[in-house]
């Protein structure tokens, strides 16, 4: 019984759009920051695409940025580009149609569930991507090593803000490490 984070990365590459404005993001800058493969992201962007929240540019010049403006995209309409299908669901395996709790349980569980959806659905679409956005600039990061004792290095964060070009470098500088090795 796993969870489905596909959400909160499409929450996270909305949200670094908006923060890039008009540029258009590379699945690979997109894939460093969310620290995930950019194939992942370029199927994520397909879905965003179809539901008419990215557009994208394929080629050596292109990449992604949002359709629209940031303030009018809520996380419902993030949600329903990815398919979700509610945040809980039901038994994988249908329950003891000989058990007095089996026999209807799944019917009493789809109305809580569906109320659950319904209030979850509500407050998604409460809050925009710029919402997102604002709610994030206080605590923007960037990461400073530092070693704690002997043998244990561990990332600490500083709250200084950090740029795109910056993001770009670390993508940057990484690829390129990446081919001297290869």
């Amino acid at each position: 019984m796993s969870t489905n984070s596909r959400f909160a990365v499409a929450v996270h590459v909305m949200t670094l759009m908006a923060w890039s404005g008009e540029e258009s993001l590379k699945s690979d800058q997109v894939a460093d920051s969310v620290n995930t493969n950019p194939v992942v992201i370029r199927r994520m962007l397909c879905e965003l695409a179809e539901a008419g929240l990215v557009v994208s540019q394929t080629g050596s010049l292109g990449g992604s940025r949002l359709a629209g403006d940031p303030s009018k995209t809520t996380l419902l309409d993030i949600y329903q580009a990815l398919d979700n299908r509610g945040v809980f669901s039901l038994h994988r395996q249908p329950p003891s149609q000989d058990c007095p709790v089996g026999v209807n349980i799944e019917t009493v569980l789809g109305e809580v569930l569906s109320e659950v959806d319904s209030a979850v659905e509500a407050v998604l679409a409460k809050i925009t991507i710029s919402d997102v956005v604002q709610r994030l600039k206080p605590c923007v990061t960037t990461p400073t090593n530092k070693t704690i004792g002997k043998s244990e290095n561990k990332k600490h964060y500083s709250r200084e803000r950090i740029t795109l070009p910056q993001l770009r470098a670390g993508a940057k500088s990484r690829r390129a490490k990446v081919l001297r090795t290869a």
